[in-house]
């Protein structure tokens, strides 16, 4: 054994130790921890660095040999002795300078996901080359360790940027991202059945990635919720699904063309001198009722540029009790259509038609369930003066969970994450609602990518609903939720002055 770790080294390998688990390097870290809380005092400070070595991999031989170590026990442990020889005072050190650098010189900390696909769980991951070696690379493993793929970019002339860290931190991510919708599109099925060979691919254009993120808020929210939308059980009046009355909506919501992109300002105009109006206000667009629990017209046609949604607005839904009197304003201006958050009620929920990057807090709706995005807890399961440990069930590494929100905002199920991806469905997942008719079997995906939280529909029959934060613009065809109120968005030419 080598001299003792003083407790400011150890406190330095803790630093460390958490530097190389965010770097995919789970295993020094362990390595590492298990060192120095065996090199040195059975006291509470190498307890701690011992359960973290736990936490990470409880199944780890270099952590039980500590362990055993530590409690006084008989026996050889080899493997404890190479992690105190590698891991002393000077490579602890060495390594804690490197990721002290204020400038953006050393490589950047890549990504490391697992992603399920056609009953199977591949890796993906993502490094950067550093200022000295200016590329980014991401590799697509199975089977334990083959690569499947590889793509490579250059970023040499993006060198002088004065962004050029949060640039290739981007440009990581992005890629990451990239290499895992090809995976789910089935671009590498014949590398993977051995008909193609992989092989490393460089790139030349930018990550092609179809991600959409919502627009946030300018400041929190400073009013609670009226009431949670959605109940977490089945409702006991059966779904009512889209009737005949509104075949000829749906198709012509479905059939008219889209309309082409125009410039977008977010900014007002100066109000212009008022002018008498010589005609009346226009009708810009109109919501189609595709599902209703409580009647009502089936068809909004609003006119002028700004119009409020809620029980009181101009839009407004009778007998939806989960509508607030002002939930949103459909502002129509630069020829698009924008949808508003407005604080203090439930909200209004966009279906998604790409995957969606959410963030802890954020609620999206899957069929009749209100669920939201939230952060774990952090840990606290270090042993006792004793000393003893918090006994619990099994771990394993989590990015996130979801939780299922009552009426009267109760929190119901809670499924965390296993890794990085959860499963909803009606059959199949790690969070399954069987009794909701409006949940498909294998409904959506949420999964951590490349350090984003993302949602996927799966062509689910009834889609995923993310709640819209600040101000949306609104495409035509798009559907919004309001409670249970599905609607539908007409953006087509109404004919009318």
């Amino acid at each position: 054994m080598t001299q003792q770790a003083s407790s400011q080294s150890r406190t330095s390998a803790t630093k460390v130790a958490k530097w190389l688990v965010d770097k995919g390097r789970a295993e020094d870290a362990v390595s590492l921890l298990a060192a120095f809380a065996a090199n040195g005092p059975n006291d509470a400070e190498g307890q701690q660095l011992l359960a973290e070595a736990l936490r990470i991999n409880s199944a780890a031989v270099v952590a039980r040999h500590a362990f055993a170590h530590m409690e006084g026990l008989p026996g050889n442990r080899p493997e404890l002795d190479a992690a105190i020889a590698k891991w002393n005072d000077a490579e602890v050190q060495k390594l804690l300078k490197e990721l002290s650098q204020p400038s953006f010189n050393r490589a950047q900390v890549g990504f490391n996901n697992n992603v399920k696909y056609s009953s199977h769980v591949y890796h993906i991951q993502t490094e950067d080359s550093g200022l000295n070696k200016p590329h980014v690379i991401t590799h697509l493993f199975a089977d334990g360790g083959r690569i499947i793929k590889s793509h490579k970019r250059t970023y040499a002339s993006e060198l002088g940027r004065a962004d050029v860290t949060a640039f290739v931190r981007a440009l990581m991510k992005g890629q990451q991202m990239e290499m895992i919708v090809a995976l789910r599109d089935g671009k590498f099925d014949d590398i993977i059945a051995g008909k193609a060979i992989g092989g490393m691919t460089t790139l030349e254009a930018p990550p092609n990635v179809e991600l959409k993120k919502l627009a946030k808020k300018t400041e929190p929210p400073t009013t609670a919720p009226v009431v949670a939308p959605i109940a977490g059980a089945a409702p006991k009046k059966p779904a009512i699904p889209v009737v005949e009355e509104h075949a000829d909506a749906l198709k012509l919501v479905a059939e008219a063309p889209p309309l082409p992109n125009q410039p977008i300002s977010l900014v007002r105009p100066p109000e212009a001198e008022a002018v008498p109006l010589l005609r009346p206000p226009r009708v810009r667009f109109r919501i189609h009722v595709l599902r209703s629990l409580v009647g009502g017209p089936d068809i909004y046609e609003p006119k002028g540029d700004e119009i409020v949604m809620g029980s009181t607005g101009g839009i407004a839904l009778p007998g939806e009790k989960f509508c607030h009197p002002s939930e949103a304003i459909l502002r129509w201006k630069n020829e698009q259509l924008w949808l508003e958050d407005i604080e203090g009620g439930n909200g209004v929920f966009w279906r998604v038609r790409t995957p969606v990057e959410l963030e802890p807090g954020d609620e999206f709706i899957v069929g009749d369930q209100l669920l939201r995005i939230e952060k774990n807890p952090t840990a606290d399961d270090g042993p006792d003066p004793d000393p003893t440990y918090f006994y619990s069930s099994p771990k394993w590494p989590s990015s996130f969970r979801v939780v299922q929100i009552y009426e009267g905002g109760a929190p119901g199920a809670t499924v965390v994450a296993r890794g990085t991806t959860l499963t909803i469905g009606s059959a199949v997942g790690d969070l399954v609602f069987s009794d909701d008719p409006l949940v498909s079997e294998q409904h959506c995906f949420v999964e951590e990518q490349a350090g984003s939280i993302v949602v996927t529909d799966l062509q689910s029959r009834t889609g995923v609903f993310v709640r819209v934060k600040g101000e949306q613009q609104i495409d035509h065809g798009d559907q919004l939720a309001v409670g249970r109120t599905r609607l539908a968005v007409d953006l087509s030419p109404s004919g009318k002055v």
